[in-house]
């Protein structure tokens, strides 16, 4: 059952905190369910997918496979319950905005959280056994629905400003109006609502979740991808890399079905935008940093600059292992056109050939050093790439002596940066 209410205790600023007793064993507790966490969030997935096996349809199963998901849901609890008892000045806000933002992309509902709690808090009694007492299990129950009613409170709101009504479905069916191949393992998806009914408006940094049906009875999966074309066009973009699966990881599911499968012509389950992360700032220079796939924010930014902002400093800086492999670098040259004071800086991993025409970038080999990026004073920037590579590029600025709160990112998957 979740947490009888009266037992919480409110700040004078009305924020709901966690009970003195609840707070008390969660302490004394804590390094337990921490040493355990992965075998606790491991048990939870397996006793939740064998009552509710329509829930596959929601999670993702590369990351179950890898086992990424049940290490990122155990570090969530363990770290709010850290927040909760005063273990950690981490402000959570942010955090709860950036889980609300993917939960409302998924089409999560406040009845799922019931489900989700009961089996969590079956999963520590199974693992822990005998140490959770009573006492143990009201504290951490306590915990996770204090948590889950965050979360539900930012969801509702969210829903209620996409225009989802209650009880309503997220989805959309958007018809592919073009197909385009940036490079050997990318492309672009250019759409339009199926219902010949208006196109919704986007920040650039937002992303749409697109849910298709696999092959061979896998059911439905759901990806996040960012919208990577000009925010208040008559159509979206997306821009989606296949994920080749290495070290024992499979190969992705939906970004090889939306590679080998859909055509121009096809439709596609789409969600409203979604996302807290703004790829623009104010009116401040912008420093936009990326790698790999992780340029297509960036490059929905500089369309909107180029359309909306034009003066405005901006510098790109991309890395990735070539110029072949760079994907919509072709659009630079318009675009530099259009920004008279867009700087471009480029890493590649291989240079060999890498100069475009039309171009003027400075191009260097090898991995970026973050030592190197250009930085304007008081430039908000925006990172969007692979988590080792934004953890690098975001701790190199933070020792140049950027403030945290004008360093903003987007992580797709369970990671977090620290």
């Amino acid at each position: 059952m979740p947490v009888q209410w009266g037992a919480t205790r409110s700040t004078p600023q009305g924020v709901i905190v966690l009970s003195e007793s609840s707070a008390a064993v969660v302490t004394a507790t804590l390094p337990a369910v921490q040493a355990n966490g992965e075998a606790i969030t491991g048990r939870f997935y397996q006793r939740m997918f064998a009552a509710h096996p329509e829930l596959l349809n929601i999670f993702n199963r590369s990351n179950q496979a890898t086992g990424t998901q049940k290490a990122a849901l155990a570090g969530a609890v363990v770290a709010y319950a850290e927040h909760l008892t005063g273990g950690s000045a981490v402000p959570w806000g942010p955090i709860l905005d950036r889980i609300a933002h993917k939960h409302v992309s998924l089409g999560i509902t406040a009845t799922q959280y019931t489900i989700v709690g009961r089996h969590l808090m079956a999963a520590v009694a199974e693992v822990l056994g005998e140490a959770v007492t009573p006492e143990v299990a009201a504290a951490w129950d306590e915990v996770y629905w204090l948590l889950a009613c965050e979360l539900v409170a930012r969801e509702a709101r969210l829903y209620t400003e996409a225009g989802v009504p209650e009880n309503g479905s997220v989805w959309r069916e958007w018809r592919v109006t073009d197909r385009t191949a940036e490079t050997p393992d990318v492309v672009s998806f250019t759409l339009v609502p199926a219902d010949g009914g208006s196109v919704p408006g986007f920040t650039a940094g937002q992303y749409t979740s697109v849910a298709v049906d696999l092959d061979g009875g896998r059911g439905q999966q759901i990806r996040q991808y960012s919208l990577s074309g000009r925010p208040g066009a008559d159509h979206w973009r997306i821009t989606v890399k296949r994920v080749r699966g290495t070290d024992g990881a499979p190969d992705g599911m939906v970004s090889g079905f939306l590679h080998e499968r859909v055509a121009v012509g096809d439709t596609l389950r789409l969600s409203p935008p979604f996302g807290e992360v703004s790829a623009l700032g104010g009116g401040e220079p912008l420093l936009l940093v990326s790698a790999g796939i992780g340029l297509t924010p960036a490059m929905s930014a500089l369309a909107h600059l180029a359309a909306t902002e034009p003066e405005r400093p901006v510098t790109l800086v991309h890395a990735d292992r070539s110029g072949a492999a760079h994907a919509l670098r072709h659009e630079l040259p318009a675009l530099q056109e259009r920004l008279p004071n867009l700087s471009v800086r480029l890493w590649y991993e291989d240079a060999a050939g890498a100069e475009l025409a039309g171009i003027k970038a400075e191009i260097a080999e090898g991995l970026v050093d973050p030592k190197q990026v250009p930085l304007a004073p008081d430039a908000y920037v925006h990172l969007c790439g692979p988590v080792p590579f934004m953890t690098l590029v975001r701790g190199g600025l933070l020792r140049r002596g950027v403030p945290t709160e004008r360093i903003a990112y987007e992580v797709f998957g369970p990671g977090m940066l620290r």
